[in-house]
């Protein structure tokens, strides 16, 4: 088996290519990513890309067709990766989170790929009330990165998939230890915060609801897509990816890491008016398709996983949030240092677009 994963220098990548390593050993490994992320390791001992057998640096909105040759599957990870991010690159995250995905999914179709898995987003039911939410319930997405998943999720189901088994997986709010790990998420702010100053300041009124799922879960759940009979599902499908036990209000979140993290104090500002990014989610639908590949790993591993990563990692910034740890910063750093254009694309020495 052959699988091509885009977006695999990033957070979830280094996850993905260990656990599907451990599972399908003699599976060949592609990755292709931008780079912009590959330099911000956290404590390792060797580069994680050393588990795929060919590494590929370029820009999804144009990955060269021929990659796809021989391809049995795609795993399409890369995106603009968060709402601050989305919306500082409102037009660079639809073209990237949406339309290449649609894009790569129809040459992968038109070139005999057998699975194509899209990682989605629970982000997309918004500010939902009246309980939690199924894939069939109406969407509102109240952010750009949450339009470009809808709207890459309504291209895939509009392509002709030929004999291709399309899964979009809607993720629950991801968390826990990576390679590269990323603190712009809300657990692992929080557990940054424990570590860095003690306390851990909620500046919402705390009641916001937010699923959640740990890395590990997700590379479990993308190894089920990449993997799955039509007859599971239907030859394409979306479906949201988590627990309902996952299911948390964000002051739970803080009181959680608190009751792991010594000596943390919670801040909650109970004056502040509500974050309408609050949504419950239903997860029946991938408990039944999927009974093998449920989530695993606890919220309160992965606080303690978190912990223990950023401490081997000799972690204490109290100003993290304006460090590599934080993508957008990443960006910001690349464009302002002038290596990154504003459409986000790597430049030459020139200061010309790279070919």
């Amino acid at each position: 088996m052959k699988i091509l994963i885009t977006g695999n220098t990033g957070y979830i990548g280094p996850v993905l290519v260990r656990h599907l390593r451990t599972v399908l050993p003699k599976t060949t490994l592609i990755g292709y990513d931008s780079g912009f992320f590959a330099h911000c390791l956290t404590n390792v001992a060797q580069l994680p890309e050393v588990g795929v057998a060919l590494q590929y640096f370029g820009d999804v909105r144009s990955l060269p067709a021929e990659l796809l040759d021989g391809v049995d599957a795609v795993v399409a990870l890369a995106a603009v990766s968060n709402d601050p991010m989305g919306g500082r690159f409102e037009g660079v995250t639809d073209a990237i989170n949406h339309r290449s995905v649609v894009e790569i999914a129809r040459l992968a179709a038109r070139r005999g790929v057998k699975h194509f898995a899209f990682a989605s987003s629970c982000s997309m039911y918004g500010a939902a009330e009246g309980g939690p939410r199924r894939e069939n319930d109406p969407l509102n997405p109240l952010t750009a990165y949450a339009r470009s998943k809808v709207a890459a999720e309504q291209g895939l189901a509009a392509i002709d998939p030929g004999g291709m088994i399309v899964t979009s997986l809607r993720f629950s709010t991801a968390c826990g230890m990576s390679d590269r790990i990323r603190l712009d998420l809300v657990l692992n702010d929080f557990v940054a915060c424990a570590i860095a100053s003690g306390e851990i300041t909620v500046l919402s009124d705390g009641s916001p609801w937010r699923p959640l799922i740990d890395v590990k879960d997700m590379a479990r759940a993308i190894e089920w897509a990449i993997t799955r009979e039509r007859d599971h599902g239907g030859q394409v499908l979306a479906v949201n990816v988590g627990t309902n036990a996952s299911n948390r209000q964000v002051a739970d979140l803080a009181n959680t890491v608190a009751a792991i993290v010594p000596g943390t104090k919670v801040s909650i500002n109970t004056a502040a008016p509500p974050d309408k990014r609050s949504y419950q989610v239903d997860f029946r639908l991938f408990a039944q398709l999927a009974p093998n590949h449920l989530p695993l790993v606890s919220l309160e591993q992965s606080v303690a996983e978190i912990h223990a990563g950023l401490r081997g990692a000799m972690f204490s910034d109290g100003n993290f949030r304006n460090s590599q740890y934080m993508r957008l910063k990443v960006l910001e750093k690349h464009i302002g240092d002038g290596r990154l254009s504003e459409d986000l694309r790597w430049l030459n020495y020139t200061g010309k677009v790279a070919g």
